[in-house]
């Protein structure tokens, strides 16, 4: 019969009834024939010309079956991994747009589900455990084991003549394969008596989700769930190995509130192949979506919720972003107000970015305060790197100090084919504090050199036509010299992310942007 429908859903979706049947065939028979002859092609064209499966939640759920039964296979995640390589082609690119979305959306669905089938929502809907069942209202739902939020509190026996017996009351909770415990303390306890008060029952994300409110929380899935989750977190894994889907798979991920306990178990593979990831799309993925909310940055750094390993992988986000477009003073400000601790606990164990960190703040005078500064040099001084790092930022500060003392030329101009280290020789010769003008039209020069020119203290002019300075270059300049009044950026390789940065830049009074990737938003945006 199944062999019999297939050639009608060369070029169709299978519809609703016929996904339910379908994915009871996956269910019963994994092993059989069937499931691999005349299911893959049509979850094929599922995943690939699929637009939105909130409209037809059925195809998914058949997609996860279909999915499930292949790791059932005696080759198991193997046959699932050539599957999904199927699924990108044999390129370096993927030729389906829809592929990647839609695998997430099924992969996510999944890893909630093994948590969601146990909780109800909010509104009582019914779980997807219960949707793939048949069952399609409230009074179909069957009754399962009753699960508790316990509520302790150390004073608890002693309020009890005074707290009424709703507040007492243990809220119940339908699940048959998960336990949770919460302790929470007294304001917790109101805010659940007020929920128990309006026959509301706690919220999915809510009951997994680490809160301030919480003070332990254990979550045990059943074998059964456990083995769903590990066979589609192996899929996001695998998604993070391809290299052109990582960027969208980054920013698909950035915003997803996963539960506690599978940051701890699962994830750090995934995000620790954004981190090792040069692309800025992909590791600017790292940091918080919106302000408020934490990312993949905050939860993986010491003391975060996800973070197991002491901060390694922490330190390796640091890595990448100063190595990237990061390293301003806003990041660096950011880190001094938020992580100090962690940076310094791993600059005195002798991680070498958190060195470098902790130099940067001293060098960019982010530190106030004279006790931490000395804090600071202390950690430094404690470890051969460190101790060598801080010598080199001590050197550097002499040689700005003549750098900056008053004299020398107020215009100058280098040779064309001039080079990052030939104007950092030129800068390190004498006095430039008087410098007001400086040409480097037509010369060699790149981003890096921006280091060397924020030390010049008076510089209005600066002329970088036709050279090879770009955005990175640019966020240094826009935070540092804040007297650059002419600026020439004719035949550069800036982009809109670099001149944006211009915006801060107050006293600039002439911009040339003329053969640059200048768009007409940022245009605007800049007058």
């Amino acid at each position: 019969l199944l062999k019999a429908i297939a050639p009608l859903l060369e070029n169709n979706h299978p519809p609703p009834d016929l996904c339910e049947f379908f994915c009871k065939h996956c269910r019963e028979r994994p092993r059989s024939m069937v499931v691999i002859e005349v299911f893959t092609p049509v979850v094929q064209r599922i995943l690939k010309h699929n637009m939105d499966f909130g409209k037809c939640p059925r195809l998914r759920l058949f997609t996860q079956e279909y999915i499930l039964a292949l790791n059932e296979l005696n080759a198991g995640m193997e046959v699932v991994k050539k599957f999904i390589h199927s699924m990108h082609g044999p390129t370096g690119q993927c030729p389906h747009p829809r592929v990647l979305p839609n695998l997430v959306a099924v992969c996510l669905a999944a890893i909630y589900s093994c948590y969601e089938e146990f909780i109800n929502s909010r509104d009582n809907s019914p779980s997807l455990k219960e949707i793939r069942n048949g069952c399609q209202q409230q009074c179909d739902r069957k009754p399962n084991l009753p699960l508790r939020l316990l509520h302790t509190s150390p004073d608890l026996v002693s309020q009890e003549a005074t707290l009424t017996e709703s507040r007492l009351k243990p809220v119940i909770v339908t699940s048959n394969e998960i336990h949770v415990e919460v302790e929470r303390n007294n304001t917790a306890n109101q805010k659940m008596t007020a929920n128990v008060g309006n026959d509301s029952e706690p919220n999915l994300i809510d009951c997994l989700m680490v809160s301030p409110t919480c003070s332990t929380m254990s979550i045990e899935l059943s074998a059964q769930a456990d083995r769903i989750l590990g066979c589609y977190v192996e899929i996001l894994k695998m998604l993070s190995d391809y290299d052109d889907w990582r960027p969208a798979l980054a920013s698909l991920l950035q915003p997803i509130p996963f539960p506690k306990d599978f940051f701890f178990r699962e994830l750090k593979y995934v995000i620790q192949r954004f981190a090792e990831d040069p692309r800025q799309e992909v590791h600017s993925c790292l940091l918080s979506v919106r302000a408020g909310k934490d990312g993949w940055f905050q939860l993986y750094s010491p003391g975060g919720v996800a973070c197991d390993d002491d901060g390694e992988l922490f330190a390796s986000m640091v890595h990448i972003l100063m190595g990237s477009c990061y390293k301003t003073k806003k990041f660096l400000l950011s880190l001094a107000e938020n992580k100090l601790g962690p940076c310094m606990l791993l600059a005195l164990r002798g991680n070498q970015t958190m060195v470098e960190i902790l130099c940067l703040m001293l060098e960019y005078n982010i530190i106030d305060n004279n006790d931490t500064q000395l804090q600071i040099i202390s950690t430094l001084e404690s470890t051969d790197v460190g101790k060598r790092m801080y010598e080199q930022l001590c050197d550097r500060q002499r040689e700005l100090k003549e750098l900056q003392r008053k004299g020398g030329p107020t215009r100058l101009t280098l040779p064309s084919k001039s080079t990052d280290a030939d104007l950092a020789r030129l800068l390190s010769s004498g006095s430039f504090g008087n410098l007001e003008n400086l040409s480097l039209a037509f010369t060699n020069v790149t981003s890096a050199c921006a280091e060397h020119l924020i030390k010049l203290p008076s510089l209005k002019q600066l002329n970088l036509w036709s050279t090879q300075f770009g955005d990175a270059g640019l966020r240094l300049l826009s935070e540092h010299l804040t007297m650059l009044q002419v600026l020439n950026l004719c035949e550069t390789p800036v982009t809109d992310a670099g001149l944006l940065a211009l915006s801060s830049m107050k006293s600039l009074c002439s911009l040339n942007m003329n053969s640059t990737k200048l768009s007409a938003d940022t245009y605007e945006d800049l007058k």
